[in-house]
């Protein structure tokens, strides 16, 4: 095999391995995790070639940044690639959840429209009912 052969084997090799890296960096590598507490605000499958589960969770907290302290929502985009998390999602979503998710730095379009993927729910909060939290006081005795 001649020099300029075995250069290009090399520089061929070479290439594919970084293409490579960048894919799996950029689609497969998990950038952060965590955890997210909210109401669901929406929740929906769509799409027009993948169906995916994409949804919006609204919490709230105080404005640090206003001197005000006001009161403010933060909205949290996601994604749902199993169907059966997405099923339970669906089905408490008049309640307060706690949703753990896996960020990537980027998207493919049968995982979602957004870097944060869903893969499970943590905690489910029962919303507090107005009598929850009277006290049962006895009747005066005359």
């Amino acid at each position: 095999m001649s020099t300029t052969g075995k250069v290009f084997g090399w520089l061929t090799a070479i290439v594919l391995v970084a293409l490579a890296g960048f894919i799996y960096f950029k689609f497969c590598f998990v950038y952060s995790e965590g955890t997210n507490e909210g109401d669901i605000n929406y929740f929906q499958k769509e799409g027009i070639i993948f169906k995916t589960y994409e949804g919006k969770m609204i919490q709230t907290g105080y404005n640090s940044k206003n001197s005000n302290a006001t009161i403010q929502s933060n909205e949290f985009k996601f994604s749902v690639a199993d169907a059966a998390v997405a099923m339970e999602i669906d089905a408490r979503s008049s309640k307060q959840v706690k949703l753990h998710w896996k960020r990537y730095f980027g998207t493919l379009p049968w995982r979602g429209n957004s870097q944060f993927i869903v893969d499970r729910i943590v905690q489910v909060e029962q919303p507090v009912q107005e009598n929850d939290n009277l006290l049962d006081v006895p009747e005066p005795v005359q």
